[in-house]
């Protein structure tokens, strides 16, 4: 996962399910049947990742909405990512080549 661009765009995976409850939310992964939790702010990051076309631009819009440190958002970002992929959770998919944004 080191080699994760700032142009990656991440998704939900197909077998994933979201549901929001107060403010936080469940993710379901058909495959595993497996529960995964994310509390208010890792509920926000990953509606802003899977709307976003880039990792970079999520960074920007969370950094817009959140009082925090750029190094500590891309490392939380990071681990959420992170953790998500570990998880089957999200898709990601690379940066083409030339930098354009699909």
């Amino acid at each position: 996962m080191a080699d994760l661009n700032l142009g990656d765009r991440i998704t939900l995976a197909p077998d994933v399910l979201i549901q929001e409850l107060a403010g936080e939310s469940v993710l379901l992964n058909l495959n595993s049947e497996e529960y995964f939790g994310l509390d208010d702010v890792g509920t926000r990051m990953i509606t802003v990742l899977n709307e976003s076309d880039s990792v970079a631009i999520a960074q920007a819009q969370l950094l817009q909405e959140y009082e925090v440190e750029s190094e500590q958002l891309s490392q939380d970002l990071l681990d959420l990512i992170r953790n998500l992929q570990t998880h089957g959770l999200i898709t990601i998919t690379p940066a083409p080549l030339d930098g354009s944004t699909a």
